[in-house]
């Protein structure tokens, strides 16, 4: 029931890229690029230097060196050390014990370990969206437009492509930036996806398009709190030097907000932010890392 040994194949080329549906043009502020299940547990089932995986690692990293220099905020997908039978349910019977009986191969791969600023969530079935927050911190960061690559590309990849069409996000399957079982099942998942649910692109593609810098809006301390807001209870009473987690304010949201803020060009910290969870706190984190004076 377990994984067999993965062999190489060769990536699609740019010619091989099938012809999609869609036409959306890919658009920097509106997009987050999702790395899908790049655990060793899952890529050691590749061997060592395994041509395929050595090649669809390093498309990756510049594909999230891209996302990085333009403020497109970076998720990534990862299973438990610890799964429950009533959580595992069903994927026992197709895929055995998995990841659990060996938890020391839970980690991302150290080649493309997240930043601190990058998001972690938890995966429990093959879609990336199942039981996590993923269309929720997309929906309010604006952002409408999902760049999928990792691993296994006609399981967990094409799954969260279509649902990612489902909830009215446009994903982008990076077509040299996943990996498979076999270069038959990886053509059939750019080949659904394209035909169905969304749109197959190379990883030059993406990184090769132009980013459009428009001004930053000017961001004060007064806009810093009503963009907090939403997200708290009893607004009104809330004073600058308040702790923002006594009124409701979770981890959750403090990503959704660094990922708006980003897209004006302020790169907080979620570590610095949390040492000093009030809005007088954060304003200073802001402002140290835009460079700005103060403005109330």
């Amino acid at each position: 029931m377990s994984i067999k040994s993965l062999a190489a194949y060769t990536l699609p080329t740019s010619e091989e890229i099938p012809s999609n549906k869609v036409s959306w043009p890919f658009e920097p502020h509106k997009s987050a690029l999702l790395i899908h299940d790049m655990q060793q547990y899952f890529v050691e089932f590749y061997g060592q230097d395994n041509a395929l995986i050595d090649q669809v690692v390093k498309h990756i990293a510049e594909l999230k060196q891209y996302c990085k220099a333009n403020n497109i905020p970076v998720y990534y997908t990862a299973q438990p050390q610890q799964q429950p039978e009533g959580d595992r349910a069903l994927l026992n019977d197709m895929w055995g014990k998995g990841l659990p009986e060996h938890p020391e191969k839970q980690p991302i791969i150290d080649a493309l370990y997240p930043d601190q600023d990058d998001i972690v969530l938890t995966k429990w079935r093959y879609s990336a969206f199942y039981r996590s927050p993923l269309k929720e911190m997309m929906d309010n960061s604006s952002r409408d437009q999902l760049l999928i690559c990792g691993i296994y590309g006609h399981i967990g990849v094409m799954q969260t492509g279509v649902d990612a069409f489902m909830n009215d996000i446009k994903p982008f399957l990076v077509a040299d930036g996943i990996a498979d079982f076999s270069r038959e099942d990886h053509l059939l998942a750019l080949n659904y996806i394209a035909r169905n649910a969304g749109r197959v692109v190379s990883k030059d593609h993406l990184i090769n398009t132009p980013v459009n810098t428009e001004p930053n809006i000017a961001f004060t301390k007064s806009s810093l709190r009503a963009q907090i807001a939403p997200f708290i209870e009893d607004a009104d009473e809330l004073q600058d030097d308040d702790n923002l987690m006594d009124f409701g304010l979770d981890s959750v949201a403090v990503m959704t907000l660094i990922s708006k803020w980003q897209q004006q060009g302020i790169n907080a910290n979620f570590v610095d932010l949390a040492k000093t969870p009030s809005i007088d706190g954060f304003w200073q984190v802001i402002s140290q890392s835009s460079g700005q004076e103060g403005q109330a």
